[in-house]
């Protein structure tokens, strides 16, 4: 395991220090509703132990990551109706493995910048939903993964 150095908001996440809109936990990982969604519902699933890739993590962590973002698609599919959930593994933004469970609405909803056609893309950061959207947001995930 690598230490964070204090500054880590994923590592904050998950102690508690920084409070997130959690869906699920366990003792070895934190779930919780991203801030900027792509689209509503959209996870994060991340370590309690800083990991900065996906590739440093121990198998049997990648495994509880992979297993909960299974019951987190699930929930997904029965919240917002979606045919696809997307789940992948990034590390564009914060420095500590998180993998991302995306509802997808539509077929770009998770892309790579090979498919996209324009020599020059203009990109924007989602709008945040309110608190109580993320409220409700929140307490349907938790409700279907208790079996709701």
């Amino acid at each position: 395991m690598k230490s964070a150095n204090g500054h880590c908001i994923f590592c904050k996440i998950a102690s508690g220090e920084v409070s997130s809109n959690m869906v699920f936990e366990t003792a070895s990982i934190v779930a919780f509703l991203d801030i900027n969604p792509i689209r509503p519902g959209h996870t994060q699933i991340v370590p309690r132990e800083h990991h900065t890739c996906f590739d440093e993590l121990p198998g049997d962590l990648l495994s509880e990551i992979a297993v909960v973002g299974q019951k987190i698609a699930r929930a997904h599919k029965r919240i917002y109706g979606v045919e696809r959930v997307g789940f992948a593994f990034t590390g564009t933004d914060v420095p500590h493995v998180h993998a991302h469970v995306v509802p997808m609405v539509a077929s770009d909803d998770l892309t790579s910048r090979r498919y996209i056609a324009e020599e020059t893309v203009t990109y924007r950061i989602p709008p945040r939903p309110t608190n109580d959207e993320f409220a409700t947001t929140a307490d349907r995930i938790r409700e279907c993964l208790n079996g709701g």
